[in-house]
C-alpha cells in the first residue's frame, strides 16, 4: 500500500507541464494576460486609538501626468474611509455606490455600520466582475469592535492586516511599514509612519507623486481629513538666468533658401481665368 502511494507522487523538481501548455496555447493564437499598472501609492495603518490612511495625489494616463492633485481617499461612512488605486473612474464609481449602500444599511438598522460589512459588500461586487473593474482598495475604519484595515483586490479577495499598502509604489511603502510599524502606536507616530511610507512610494515609483494626503479615523465617528498634508515633490528653483548674448554660439555652416509666398488672391484669379 505504501509503495502504491509513493508511486503516485510527482517527481521532484520543477514541472514544465504548464510551460508546455502555455506555449501550445500561444501557438494556437491565445493571448497571454497583460499586467495592470495602477500608478498609485496608498497606505493604511492601525494605531492605538484608530486608523491612519494615506495616499499620493498623482493621476497618470499612460506616460503622462493627467492630474497633480487627485483625491484618492473616499468617504464610505461616517466611521469609514477608503483609499483607491487602479482606474480612477472605477474607484470613484465603486466607492460612491458602496457609500450609498452603507448609508441605506445604517438607516435601516439604526446602528453604526461595521467595517466587515463594507468589506463583504465590496468583495461581493468586485468578485462578480472577475477583476474587470480596476479598483484596488484599502478600507479603514473604527466600529464597535475597534479599528480595522481591509485590503481588497480587484477580483474580490480580501485580507485584514494591521497595516497595508497597495499600488505601484507599494514595495517602497511596505518596506517602511514592515521596518517601523509596532502595536499600540501613538497618533503622531502613526501619521509620521504613513507619511514616510507614501514618500517612499513617491520617490521610488514614477506613477506616484505630488502631495501626501492623510486621514485619521477614531471612535465615535471622529474623522480628520488632512488634504495636502505635505508636499513631497517640491519644484526646483532656478539658481541663475540663462540669457546669452547674440553670437555666443558659433555658426558652423549657413544655407539660404528663397521662400516664395503665393497670396490667396492671386491663386483665386488664376482659377477664375482657367
Amino acid at each position: 500500500m505504501a509503495s502504491t502511494f509513493m508511486a503516485d507522487l510527482p517527481a521532484s523538481g520543477f514541472s514544465f507541464e504548464n510551460c508546455k501548455r502555455n506555449a501550445f496555447l500561444f501557438e494556437k493564437g491565445a493571448k497571454p494576460p497583460t499586467t495592470v499598472k495602477t500608478g498609485t501609492t496608498i497606505v493604511g495603518v492601525v494605531f492605538k486609538d484608530g486608523v491612519v490612511l494615506g495616499a499620493d495625489t498623482r493621476a497618470t494616463g499612460g506616460n503622462m501626468v493627467s492630474d497633480k492633485n487627485c483625491q484618492k481617499i473616499h468617504k464610505m461612512a461616517p466611521n469609514m474611509l477608503c483609499c483607491g488605486a487602479g482606474t480612477a473612474a472605477d474607484c470613484d464609481k465603486t466607492t460612491t455606490m458602496m457609500a450609498s449602500q452603507l448609508e441605506l444599511h445604517r438607516l435601516n438598522t439604526g446602528r453604526q455600520v461595521r467595517v466587515c460589512t463594507a468589506t463583504r459588500l465590496l468583495k461581493q461586487m468586485l468578485f462578480r466582475y472577475q477583476g474587470y473593474i480596476g479598483a484596488y482598495l484599502v478600507l479603514g475604519g473604527v466600529d464597535s469592535q475597534g479599528p480595522h484595515i481591509s485590503t481588497i483586490q480587484a477580483h474580490g479577495s480580501t485580507v485584514n492586516t494591521p497595516y497595508s499598502a497597495m499600488g505601484s509604489g507599494m514595495l517602497g511603502a511596505m518596506s517602511v511599514l514592515e521596518m517601523r510599524w509596532r502595536p499600540d502606536m501613538e497618533e503622531e507616530e502613526a501619521k509620521k509612519l504613513v507619511r514616510d511610507a507614501i514618500a517612499a512610494g513617491i520617490f521610488n515609483d514614477l506613477g506616484s507623486g505630488s502631495n501626501v494626503d492623510l486621514a485619521v479615523i477614531k471612535a465615535n465617528d471622529q474623522v480628520e481629513y488632512l488634504r495636502g498634508y505635505e508636499l513631497a515633490n517640491k519644484k526646483g528653483e532656478r539658481k541663475q538666468r540663462y540669457d546669452y548674448p547674440k553670437g555666443s554660439s558659433v555658426v558652423l555652416s549657413e544655407v539660404k533658401r528663397p521662400v516664395i509666398v503665393e497670396s490667396t488672391q492671386v491663386r483665386q484669379v488664376a482659377m477664375d481665368t482657367s
